[in-house]
């Protein structure tokens, strides 16, 4: 997730489509017109197409057989799923990083814990949602493999609009409180103990999930 500007007309309608989908403006099940998009946002058919096409790739948007778009339902199953994969890639690029951790890369650690809490406090999921993702990614960058991070990527505007749903709750609580403590580790040296505390934060947001957005 990133602050910078977009770079072209896609992108840019890629970002504002993304981010009305995760914060649930443009609910699951929403059916997604080409020509409706294109006025709204004042852009020709064509970028429209292409971040359609990219938000598919994200998972965002489903496109059937006959080429109907709807935003992708969120069900039980799948955001389970979508954890759990989320927790296989960001743990392995956190392990391999993490040994090579610099003082600076601590330093930016500790910037975006403190713009998350802030951004959680006053109610800016997207911002909490990008800066919280950064705290990762520093780390997977750390390790060198870009190829993994571009993996996380693709799933991340997911995990974000689950952390949406759940705005009311505190289904960030295992994010805001694992993050401090990871850090604590961080600073103290303790790269195998700060991997660990790292790996529960998605099983602790994992049981909350379930408990939280899927009761019977």
């Amino acid at each position: 997730m990133s602050y910078t500007v977009p770079p072209t007309r896609t992108a840019a309608v890629v970002r504002q489509l993304r981010n009305e989908i995760v914060t649930g403006e443009l609910p699951p099940g929403t059916l997604i017109k080409d020509a409706e998009l294109a006025a709204r946002l004042g852009v020709s058919i064509t970028p429209v197409r292409e971040a359609i096409a990219q938000l598919s790739v994200e998972g965002l948007i489903d496109i059937a057989p006959n080429r109907t778009r709807h935003v992708t339902k969120v069900t039980h199953k799948n955001a389970l799923e979508l954890i759990d994969v989320m927790s296989v890639l960001a743990c392995a690029g956190f392990e391999w990083g993490v040994e090579n951790l610099t003082e600076t890369h601590i330093d930016l650690l500790r910037q975006r814990q403190k713009e998350f809490v802030e951004a959680l406090r006053t109610g800016n999921l997207l911002t909490a949602g990008a800066v919280g993702a950064d705290f990762s990614t520093i780390v997977i960058l750390a390790s060198g493999n870009r190829e993994l991070q571009s993996m996380v990527d693709l799933v991340v505007a997911r995990t974000l609009r689950i952390l949406a749903m759940g705005a009311d709750s505190d289904l960030w609580e295992p994010w805001t409180r694992g993050y401090d403590e990871v850090l604590a580790l961080l600073e103290h040296g303790d790269t195998k103990g700060a991997t660990a505390r790292y790996r529960q934060i998605y099983v602790d947001y994992r049981a909350k999930v379930e408990q939280e957005l899927f009761q019977e």
